[in-house]
């Protein structure tokens, strides 16, 4: 079982930076290899995947509308994983949702990942 819960959502303006965290728990995320994913879902629309991050060796992948703008790291003495999220548009207003998946090749789909924490709310006003 892995616990995924997020933190460090909010309201913020056009431009300006927001740091997600994801604070992961459980015996299977330190067993095993994971990775771990960012997506988000606005209202209406189908959950989008954003980055992803290997557990082991720190890989990186994001989503082409948030290359260079996004940046997803991991602090694996605290099990926690992190989002950055530099010159925000309100595009990004989303529910952002972290998740890990027992695959190594940073996979896109959320169907890949087994566990889902509940979110948290960003929100960009213009």
């Amino acid at each position: 079982q892995v616990l995924l819960v997020e933190s460090g959502g909010g309201l913020v303006q056009a431009g300006d930076s927001l740091k997600l965290a994801c604070a992961t728990s459980g015996r299977t995320f330190s067993e095993y290899n994971l990775v771990l994913g960012w997506f988000r879902q606005a209202p209406g629309k189908e959950r989008e995947y954003v980055s992803a991050v290997r557990k082991l060796g720190g890989r990186t992948k994001y989503a082409p509308s948030v290359k260079g703008r996004f940046t997803v790291s991991r602090d694996r003495a605290n099990n926690t994983f992190y989002l950055q999220m530099n010159d925000l548009t309100p595009a990004d207003t989303a529910m952002y949702y972290c998740a890990a998946s027992p695959r190594a090749d940073l996979p896109v789909d959320p169907l890949a990942y087994d566990y889902w924490g509940r979110g948290t709310q960003v929100t960009v006003s213009s």
